[in-house]
């Protein structure tokens, strides 16, 4: 499912904000981004994650906005290195005969001159206020989530009476396929001009008896319907139920697929290829439920 969620919090004088989106997957894939020094709370941030989302490709980005002063306060200036520079390019100068001051442009240029605060000792005391930010965009994305999510159930409880619809007209064509069998097999055997015998009405009788016993649908429209009910109540869930719904569009593919192989009717082909249209739309769906 898809979503936005966006939350801050006041922390050391500046504010610390938390980004979260999501997009469409079947499983929860979880990406965090946080500064360099906090990476020790990923599994934390990623534990809280997916204690309330179970599907789905979130990525969070984690961002501190410290006050000018606290990054001015951050910044130091090595200076028993700055000067080992000074000392190392005045010699190399003289080596080199080469007439030029060592400018302090240089020297600050040089590697670990300018350093910043080492705050990875910040990264346990930042964990109230990044999780109260975390929380609030957690809160919001799920907002968002719970509305799409409330149009997708809306949609396939659409498709799934459409089913249902089709199933009750297979339900009610099935028990005149063994009729019309029996038909069929009565007018060929006129149409060849042979005339029975008391035996050979007795075959014709067990032939449509076994025919009968082939094309019987009545157990798969009885789980068909039962899968129906099952797939409605999850959708009045409030749990997730993203992928008990993927089992159960799994298991009604079956039940379709099996009655279109049985059934030997053009009327109750025509209906199962529309069965597993609706229902491959209902499988797409279902996957992007929670």
């Amino acid at each position: 499912m898809t979503g936005y969620g966006y939350g801050e919090c006041s922390h050391d004088g500046g504010k610390l904000t938390v980004e979260i989106s999501s997009v469409n997957r079947k499983q929860a894939e979880v990406s965090v981004s946080l500064p360099r020094d906090w990476e020790v709370l990923e599994a934390r941030v990623r534990e809280e994650v997916l204690r309330r989302l179970s599907r789905g490709r979130v990525t969070i980005r984690v961002t501190l906005h410290a006050a000018e002063e606290r990054r001015a306060a951050r910044v130091k200036v090595n200076r028993g290195l700055a000067a080992a520079y000074a000392r190392e390019f005045a010699e190399l100068a003289r080596e080199l005969k080469i007439d030029a001051p060592v400018s302090l442009d240089t020297i600050l240029k040089s590697p670990g001159v300018l350093e910043g605060d080492d705050d990875s000792e910040d990264a346990e005391t930042v964990w109230p206020s990044l999780a109260s930010a975390l929380a609030g965009a957690l809160d919001q994305l799920i907002r968002a989530r719970e509305q799409e999510g409330a149009h997708l159930a809306a949609d396939l409880t659409g498709r799934l009476e459409l089913m249902r619809r089709g199933t009750a007209a297979v339900r009610q064509r099935a028990p005149e396929v063994a009729a019309q069998y029996r038909r069929q097999l009565q007018e060929r055997i006129a149409a060849a001009g042979l005339t029975l015998t008391a035996e050979d009405q007795e075959r014709v009788t067990k032939e449509v008896v076994l025919f009968a016993d082939r094309s019987d649908i009545t157990e798969e429209l009885t789980r068909l319907e039962s899968h129906y009910a099952q797939f409605q109540g999850c959708l009045a869930s409030q749990e997730p139920v993203g992928r008990t719904l993927d089992f159960l569009a799994q298991e009604m593919n079956r039940e379709v697929n099996t009655i279109g192989s049985k059934a030997n009717d053009a009327a109750i082909a025509s209906q199962v290829v529309q069965l597993k249209a609706e229902l491959e739309r209902i499988r797409e769906q279902s996957q992007n439920l929670e």
